[in-house]
């Protein structure tokens, strides 16, 4: 969603060391955003074994990522050096801010949609197959899009309030009370309402099964015979063949869990990073055209482009816990290379 700029004095010739500063900043954030979710795209489809869930969800998240960073970052940016006026005419601006919602949208339900996968497949891992997975991931993917494009185009296919006005020469999403409302509600607070449930369901099932874990130790009751017994102490599994005694001292977690317990922290990690980077910008973008409030512009740019900063850190967070797409990524480098 797109509103003002970050540099205060842009309109004038002369240009800070400071807006020289963030204007470079921002230009290596457009820059590398789209080097590293292509990235991830790229090894998604060079790779075989990554043609299958979950990665479908990475790929559509990376997509989305990427589109914001091609199609919506640059453009704001010319936005910030040209004095957050917009000189590009009606339908350029259109076009920017149908993208704009398009693909930021985009990106939040595909964190929404990969949060539930990971909550599926960690609650629910006896009925949830490989197929039912599939099928489901490919509906989320679709449903994501749809609902997508149909927030960033209702003001254009139903007149719902003005993105252009040629005399202030202004740029914005629309400011329409009753699409304010239904926009950031479908963009942003419905699915951050579902991430919260979901990590809530998570914390609570693992929570659960760290409790309810025991462990068995097994001692003799004569040299031929072997008792089981519960115990809570440290798990040990003891074996007496006739009189001699082996103690084998096994870990706590057992391969699932460890895999559950690094899932549960991917997804409480990218749901943090989610709802920091993005809840300012849609706090004020919800309460600014519902009441008189003047939110100062630099204030809007900064909580515009933390939003697009989640684009950035979505891959950095899915595959830093995920050695597959290290390992991935440096076997392509270096077949480039």
């Amino acid at each position: 969603h797109q509103q003002m700029s970050l540099s205060p004095d842009l309109n004038t010739a002369h240009l800070s060391v400071f807006s020289v500063l963030v204007l470079t900043l921002l230009a290596m954030l457009v820059v590398a955003t789209f080097l590293w979710n292509g990235l991830v795209l790229a090894t998604i489809l060079r790779v075989r074994s990554f043609h299958r869930v979950p990665h479908n969800l990475v790929a559509s998240m990376a997509v989305s990522d990427v589109m914001v960073a091609a199609l919506v970052m640059p453009l704001s940016l010319v936005h910030e050096l040209s004095g957050r006026r917009w000189r590009l005419g009606r339908s350029l601006c259109q076009v920017w801010i149908s993208f704009d919602v398009l693909c930021c949208t985009a990106s939040i339900w595909n964190v929404t949609a990969i949060a539930l996968d990971r909550y599926w497949s960690i609650t629910r891992h006896l009925e949830y197959t490989l197929r039912t997975r599939r099928r489901i991931s490919n509906i989320m993917i679709a449903l994501t899009w749809a609902l997508s494009a149909f927030i960033s185009l209702a003001p254009l296919l139903f007149g719902w309030g003005e993105t252009y006005s040629q005399d202030s020469e202004v740029c914005q999403v629309s400011q329409e009370p009753s699409y304010t409302i239904f926009s950031t509600f479908g963009a942003f607070y419905l699915p951050l309402c579902v991430v919260l449930f979901v990590y809530w369901k998570i914390y609570r099932a693992a929570k659960f099964r760290i409790g309810s874990r025991k462990s068995n130790s097994i001692t003799p009751m004569t040299p031929e015979a072997l008792e089981v017994k519960e115990a809570a102490q440290q798990p040990q599994t003891v074996f007496t063949v006739r009189h001699a005694t082996v103690t084998f001292q096994t870990d706590g977690d057992t391969w699932r869990e460890q895999k559950e317990k690094k899932a549960a922290l991917m997804v409480g990690i990218l749901i943090g990073v989610f709802v920091l980077c993005w809840i300012p910008f849609f706090i004020t973008e919800l309460i600014n055209p519902l009441c008189s409030c003047d939110i100062p512009p630099v204030w809007k740019s900064i909580f515009l482009w933390l939003g697009y900063s989640n684009s950035f850190f979505n891959p950095l967070i899915y595959t830093a816990f995920n050695k597959n797409y290290n390992n991935a990524f440096r076997n392509l480098i270096f077949r480039q290379q």
